[in-house]
Protein backbone atom coordinates (compact mmCIF):
# COMPACT_ATOMS: atom_id res chain seq x y z
CA UNK A 1 0.00 0.00 0.00
CA UNK A 2 1.55 3.40 -1.11
CA UNK A 3 1.67 5.91 1.25
CA UNK A 4 -0.55 9.18 0.81
CA UNK A 5 0.91 12.98 1.34
CA UNK A 6 0.40 14.38 4.28
CA UNK A 7 -0.21 18.44 4.17
CA UNK A 8 -1.10 21.00 6.58
CA UNK A 9 0.94 23.05 8.96
CA UNK A 10 1.17 19.92 11.42
CA UNK A 11 2.60 17.38 8.67
CA UNK A 12 5.85 17.34 9.76
CA UNK A 13 4.48 15.91 13.29
CA UNK A 14 3.99 12.74 11.18
CA UNK A 15 7.10 11.40 10.27
CA UNK A 16 6.25 8.13 10.44
CA UNK A 17 3.57 8.72 7.03
CA UNK A 18 0.47 7.91 9.44
CA UNK A 19 -1.85 10.75 11.07
CA UNK A 20 -1.62 10.98 14.75
CA UNK A 21 -4.72 13.40 15.65
CA UNK A 22 -4.63 12.75 19.29
CA UNK A 23 -0.90 13.05 19.87
CA UNK A 24 -0.72 15.98 17.97
CA UNK A 25 -3.45 17.84 19.80
CA UNK A 26 -1.76 16.89 22.50
CA UNK A 27 1.74 18.55 21.45
CA UNK A 28 0.38 21.95 20.11
CA UNK A 29 -2.12 22.56 23.79
CA UNK A 30 1.22 21.81 25.75
CA UNK A 31 3.17 24.16 23.55
CA UNK A 32 0.16 26.81 23.74
CA UNK A 33 -0.34 26.28 27.37
CA UNK A 34 3.48 26.75 27.93
CA UNK A 35 3.66 30.08 25.80
CA UNK A 36 0.80 31.31 27.68
CA UNK A 37 2.28 30.29 30.89
CA UNK A 38 6.13 31.72 30.02
CA UNK A 39 4.12 35.11 28.74
CA UNK A 40 2.20 36.19 31.62
CA UNK A 41 4.94 35.99 33.75
CA UNK A 42 6.05 38.74 32.50
CA UNK A 43 3.04 40.80 34.10
CA UNK A 44 2.69 41.15 37.69
CA UNK A 45 -0.59 40.40 38.21
CA UNK A 46 -1.02 37.70 35.96
CA UNK A 47 0.74 34.99 38.23
CA UNK A 48 -2.74 32.83 38.99
CA UNK A 49 -3.37 32.61 35.07
CA UNK A 50 0.69 31.58 34.56
CA UNK A 51 0.55 29.38 37.52
CA UNK A 52 -2.94 27.25 36.06
CA UNK A 53 -1.81 27.69 32.74
CA UNK A 54 1.67 25.98 33.28
CA UNK A 55 0.14 22.95 35.42
CA UNK A 56 -2.64 21.88 33.20
CA UNK A 57 0.66 22.51 30.61
CA UNK A 58 2.71 19.94 32.52
CA UNK A 59 -0.13 17.85 32.76
CA UNK A 60 -0.75 17.54 29.35
CA UNK A 61 2.75 17.39 28.29
CA UNK A 62 3.62 14.39 30.49
CA UNK A 63 0.22 12.54 28.72
CA UNK A 64 1.58 13.34 25.36
CA UNK A 65 4.80 12.20 26.27
CA UNK A 66 3.32 8.83 27.75
CA UNK A 67 1.54 8.45 24.25
CA UNK A 68 3.72 10.16 21.61
CA UNK A 69 4.25 8.30 18.53
CA UNK A 70 7.42 10.32 16.50
CA UNK A 71 10.58 12.01 17.54
CA UNK A 72 8.53 15.27 16.07
CA UNK A 73 5.76 15.07 18.80
CA UNK A 74 8.52 14.68 21.21
CA UNK A 75 10.43 17.75 20.74
CA UNK A 76 7.34 19.97 20.59
CA UNK A 77 6.42 18.36 23.64
CA UNK A 78 9.96 18.63 25.46
CA UNK A 79 9.58 22.70 24.57
CA UNK A 80 6.24 23.15 25.59
CA UNK A 81 6.67 21.47 28.90
CA UNK A 82 9.53 23.49 29.36
CA UNK A 83 8.25 26.29 29.37
CA UNK A 84 5.04 25.72 30.90
CA UNK A 85 7.16 24.23 33.98
CA UNK A 86 9.07 27.60 34.17
CA UNK A 87 5.84 29.43 33.75
CA UNK A 88 4.22 27.05 36.54
CA UNK A 89 7.56 27.99 38.73
CA UNK A 90 7.38 31.51 38.57
CA UNK A 91 3.77 32.10 38.59
CA UNK A 92 3.87 30.15 42.26
CA UNK A 93 6.87 32.00 43.04
CA UNK A 94 5.06 35.31 42.59
CA UNK A 95 1.45 34.05 44.52
CA UNK A 96 0.70 30.92 43.75
CA UNK A 97 -2.15 29.03 42.52
CA UNK A 98 -4.54 30.69 44.27
CA UNK A 99 -2.63 33.96 44.69
CA UNK A 100 -4.84 36.06 47.87
CA UNK A 101 -7.86 33.72 47.77
CA UNK A 102 -6.43 31.45 50.56
CA UNK A 103 -5.05 33.14 53.77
Amino acid sequence: MAQTAQHGPLAFLNSDGRAHPKENTLAVVTLVLGAVAVLTTFSEGLHLISSWAGLAGIITGAWGQLISATTAERMVLVIGLGAAGLGFYLGVANGGLFGGIIG
